[in-house]
Formats: C-alpha cells, sequence, structure tokens
C-alpha cells in the first residue's frame, strides 16, 4: 500500500484482538479502491484522505470498530448497508462492527469508496460532513466529537452530564471552524475542557 501512516500501524496494533483483522480489512479495502489515498490521523484515530479532502475514517474501541464517509450523506444505498439514525451514525455509518462477518460485501464497500471519490474530484462540499444533521429540536452530535469523547472516558460522562444548552455550545463552536486545522484544534480544546467539567464559555461565567 502507498501513502501509509506508521501511526495508523501502531494504532491497529494496539487496538484489541477481534478489532486488528477488521481494521486491516478495511485499510485494505480503501487503498485497493483508492490508490491515491493518504492516510493520517486526526483526533486521535485513522484518517484516509483523497485530494486534500476527507474520503473516510475508521476507529476501535474496547467492543466494536467504526467506519464513516465523510460525505455519507451524498452517497447512493440502494441496499440500505449506512446507518441513517443517530445512535447508528454515532458508531459510524457501517454500524457496530465486531466482526468481518458484520460487514457488508466487499463489493459494497468498494463501491462506496469509489463513489466517495467521484463526489470529491466533483467538488462536492457538504456543510455538516460526516453524516452530521442539524434539527431545530433534536441536537445531532457529530461523529468526530463522539468519537473523541470515546477515548476520553471523564470528558464523555461529563458532557453526558451538561444540558442540551451545554451541548450544543460546543457542537455550534466545532461546527463553525471554516478550515480542518481550526476544528480538529478546537476538538482537542474541547476535549480538555469537558473532562474538566467546565462549560464551552467558562471563561467567562461568573465564579
Amino acid at each position: 500500500m502507498n501513502h501509509t501512516d506508521p501511526r495508523i500501524d501502531a494504532y491497529i496494533v494496539k487496538s484489541a484482538p477481534f478489532a486488528i483483522p477488521i481494521l486491516e480489512y478495511l485499510r485494505s479495502i480503501v487503498h485497493a479502491a483508492c490508490p491515491d489515498v493518504k492516510e493520517t490521523m486526526k483526533w486521535s484515530f485513522p484518517h484516509f484522505e483523497y485530494n486534500g479532502s476527507i474520503l473516510c475514517s475508521m476507529a476501535s474501541f474496547k467492543q466494536h470498530c467504526a467506519f464513516s464517509f465523510w460525505l455519507a450523506t451524498r452517497l447512493s444505498d440502494p441496499n440500505g448497508l449506512l446507518a441513517s439514525d443517530t445512535e447508528k451514525t454515532s458508531m459510524g455509518h457501517l454500524g457496530r462492527i465486531t466482526s468481518l462477518e458484520s460487514l457488508p460485501a466487499e463489493e459494497h464497500l468498494t463501491g462506496f469508496v469509489t463513489e466517495a471519490m467521484e463526489l470529491i474530484d466533483k467538488g462536492v462540499k457538504i456543510k455538516n460532513a460526516g453524516g452530521v444533521v442539524k434539527e431545530k429540536k433534536e441536537l445531532v452530535i457529530p461523529d468526530y466529537l463522539l468519537e473523541a469523547l470515546e477515548e476520553n472516558p471523564q470528558a464523555k460522562t461529563y458532557f453526558n452530564a451538561f444540558s442540551q444548552s451545554g451541548k450544543k455550545e460546543y457542537v455550534m463552536w466545532l461546527e463553525e471552524a471554516k478550515t480542518e486545522t481550526t476544528r480538529m484544534k478546537r476538538v482537542e480544546t474541547a476535549i480538555e475542557w469537558i473532562g474538566e467539567g467546565k462549560s464551552r464559555n467558562w471563561k467567562y461565567e461568573r465564579k
């Protein structure tokens, strides 16, 4: 495979035994379908980039793996293989992956990667990329924030205890980032603050 990142090799090796073959398989699928893909680490988990844009990402946890497409909402899915509801997308667009058998067929995975490449080539952009959908009444937490919280149990506990408005303040701050670099820095800062039980605007609160 070309354009590999040794940090992803290390990430896979450190993953739970059940996750290693899953991550290696998904990685091989992406490289086979997109020879020009470049690997990188964002928000502490593996991402794959194509032509300067995020193509997809994968992550492993204690009991499952996750795989997401940045432009998932624009992918055609005639077989209904991509998760669409909030609970499932929080675990990736392929749902909760616990074994190779729980993954869609290779041809379907390859098809998703190929179509995602075509969308990038066409310059397709989605403001709330990665399947994030903003609704007036229901707050949807971005996948990248959920994944980062999974990596920090203390921050996850505090975040879940926040009020709806408290969570919304962080989500809006992250979504307003104009560049990927800015968003990544904000995610790191957010996790640090949340892990300390601080609100988004804690600096301006009366003591």
